[in-house]
């Protein structure tokens, strides 16, 4: 059925629209498009999947995770774990050595931009079947800034199929495009292949490789109903670039009859209350049909901002809400390197920070949570990332998050920045303690007893289980110091 299904979006893609209109065998059933990931119908903050709501949670030891050799392993491990969720960029840079160009090289050394290179998209293939028959969603991306430059540790530009050095296509007078990339960060903007779309430089001669590379990965995705679309990876350009291509794939899948959720990432999400651009995606559901505040979790934040982030963002959609996905949650103590700029940014992203920020966004009813690459920015899929998605299914297992929403508004007494709480007052409530300690929550006009259990979301492993009486305001105090998270849920409660 994927094959078959692939040929007929590739057909559309390309201008087909008459496949759909005569049935037969290469048309979806209504049921498989609402099985089709999409905002939960009960609670759009969250998403849905095979009709059912689902949390999102997720650890990868890689971006382009379609590019690695042991791809099936890797997803078996995360979904071990109780994990279901994965980050894909469609990158191609040499970091490992492994990965491979979507462009066909030719025995001249340069590359055909009108010619594919099959390996390539037969990985990319593969990362959508397995991850499908596994219940794994996947979050693309489409473009990453960080492919396209040669700043500092990054000598990506220099190789890249799109330079005009090294195909057969365009030249640098044609395309506009420099054959050595200007040695700034990519942050800088300074990338005119980030530029090409009618509302920016309108370069036809690039756009229409960069359509065609969308067209062939949307040829492989459209058919699954198991993919999520960012457009890039922590943009610093204008929003127009990604707005086009947002609009572009969505226009594809209304022609395939099909439905897609798309945003964009921007950079610098510490004051998501006061960026520009944040704000322009909250206030726009026409164009951003879901959200990723991923760097929401960066060093430059505490955790008592990220908290007021994720509630800030809640508030702000909340006329039109939608998931808030965050697709990279960043903490590893195997990094920082030894000196310089990468060790001032990174020295408060700990392995312990980094679960601790994992499950603040699942406290503060994020829809999705993933551990950034490791070892450079993340842990990834190592044993305390699995330690903690196991928790955290644990936890569902007694509360489901899509039915509560953050209330420390009913906590007192406790140590600002440090406990945290989510609630359906009455019925269910989430206590996340960051290191330990203890609150006064307001139990007052609830009926019934409740029961306290606790995990260590460090450990992944049970805590203490008791009784507490509703109807007042009761203490709770952590087991020990550490990270713990107590669900009191009352008796009786499904």
């Amino acid at each position: 059925m994927f094959n078959i299904w692939r040929t007929v979006l590739l057909a559309l893609a390309c201008g087909a629209g008459a496949l759909f209109a005569s049935g037969g065998s290469g048309v979806a059933a209504e049921s498989s498009h609402a099985n089709r990931i999409r905002p939960y119908e009960k609670n759009p903050y969250y998403w849905q999947y095979k009709g059912e709501p689902v949390l999102l949670l997720g650890g990868s030891k890689d971006d382009n995770l379609f590019q690695i050799p042991d791809l099936k392993e890797h997803l078996d491990l995360l979904v071990g774990a109780g994990g279901n969720y994965v980050r894909n960029t469609m990158s191609d840079r040499k970091d490992k050595g492994f990965e491979v160009y979507p462009f066909k090289k030719l025995p001249t050394g340069k590359y055909d931009l009108n010619q594919w290179n099959e390996e390539y998209w037969k990985r990319f293939e593969n990362l959508l079947q397995w991850a499908e028959q596994r219940d794994v969603i996947v979050q693309i991306e489409v473009w990453d800034r960080f492919d396209y430059t040669d700043h500092r540790e990054f000598e990506n530009w220099s190789a890249n199929p799109y330079n005009p050095a090294n195909n057969i296509n365009y030249t640098p007078s044609e395309s506009g495009l420099l054959a050595e990339y200007p040695k700034l960060h990519p942050g800088a903007d300074k990338q005119p292949f980030f530029h090409t779309t009618p509302a920016m430089d309108d370069n036809a001669v690039v756009r229409k490789f960069q359509e065609a590379f969308v067209d062939k990965m949307l040829s492989y995705s459209l058919p699954c109903g198991n993919v999520l679309y960012c457009m890039n990876n922590e943009t610093s350009t204008d929003p127009a670039w990604g707005q086009y291509w947002m609009k572009y794939i969505r226009n594809k899948a209304a022609k395939a009859g099909v439905d897609v959720y798309v945003t964009d990432m921007f950079d610098v999400g510490w004051n998501m209350d006061t960026e520009e651009k944040f704000l322009l995606s909250f206030d726009r559901p026409d164009l951003y049909t879901f959200l990723d505040i991923s760097q929401n979790t960066a060093n430059k934040n505490t955790f008592k901002k990220q908290w007021e982030n994720l509630l800030f963002v809640r508030d702000r959609i909340k006329n039109n809400p939608r998931p808030v996905n965050n697709t990279k949650n960043y903490g590893s103590s195997e990094w920082p390197p030894s000196s310089g700029y990468h060790k001032r940014v990174w020295r408060r992203w700990t392995t312990e920070s980094a679960v601790q920020r994992y499950v603040l966004n699942v406290v503060g009813g994020c829809a999705s949570t993933r551990f950034h690459r490791n070892p450079i920015g993340g842990i990834g899929l190592t044993k305390p990332a699995r330690d903690c998605i196991g928790a955290l299914r644990k936890l569902e297992g007694l509360v489901r998050m899509w039915e509560l929403a953050p209330r420390d508004d009913l906590l007192t007494e406790y140590e600002d920045s440090k406990v945290f709480l989510s609630a359906d007052p009455g019925r269910a409530y989430i206590l996340f303690f960051l290191e330990g300690g203890s609150a006064i929550l307001d139990l007052t006009g609830c009926d019934g007893d409740f029961r306290i259990k606790w995990i260590n979301v460090l450990t992944g492993k049970w805590g203490k289980e008791c009784k507490i009486a509703s109807g007042e305001k009761v203490t709770v105090s952590s087991p020990t110091s550490g990270s713990w998270i107590a669900a009191i849920v009352r008796y009786g409660t499904k």
